[in-house]
């Protein structure tokens, strides 16, 4: 009875074999048919649909600027108050010296409350707030420390982040190269992300 069993087993088996090898030939499309047009036997395939899927690395890099996006826009909008209100303050003080004084006191303060802040970040997430800071304040992160530390300690700054793989010069173009931060930073200040 066994033998029997194992035999028909078999036999299933290699019957099947040929409709496996068929089905993997015809992997492209549904089926076949034939039609005859004018005398002429022409053959109809039904094809399976085409799906097209962005590639992998383009998904990659937007969902890295999206973590970033996430973690800097509200950084760079702290930026933009802190600039007016210290342009305002600035206009309002008399000598260069009281002048040089208060920002000295405002560094000391970011200090003592970015610092934590800025050493979780990345070099990328770094890049972006340089240029997210420039989309708020129209002044490249370069052109704020040459205005409020001059232009010797901003030279030193733009070296440090050449080092780096950044640039400090570095403007915003949402026309051109920052098409897809644009997008991004639009549907976070939406809150669509």
């Amino acid at each position: 009875m066994a033998k029997k069993l194992y035999i028909l087993l078999l036999f299933t088996i290699i019957c099947a074999l040929p409709v496996d090898a068929q089905r993997r030939r015809n992997r492209g499309y549904w089926h076949q048919e034939w039609e005859v047009i004018n005398g002429d036997s022409v053959a109809v395939i039904h094809l399976n649909p085409v799906r097209k899927y962005a590639r992998k690395p383009d998904m990659r890099r937007y969902a890295r600027m999206v973590r970033a996006v996430k973690r800097v826009y509200p950084l760079a909008q702290e930026a933009k108050v802190l600039m007016a209100s210290m342009e305002q303050e600035l206009l309002a003080l008399p000598t260069k010296k009281q002048q040089k004084l208060y920002i000295k006191g405002i560094e000391k303060r970011l200090i003592r409350e970015y610092t934590p802040v800025i050493k979780k970040m990345t070099i990328y997430d770094g890049a972006v707030l340089l240029k997210l800071i420039d989309r708020q304040t129209d002044d490249t992160a370069f052109e704020i420390i040459k205005e409020f530390r001059g232009g010797f300690e901003a030279g030193i700054w733009q070296a440090l982040a050449k080092m780096f793989g950044n640039n400090l010069k570095t403007g915003y173009n949402p026309e051109t190269d920052d098409q897809l931060l644009e997008r991004i930073v639009t549907l976070y200040e939406k809150g669509l992300l």
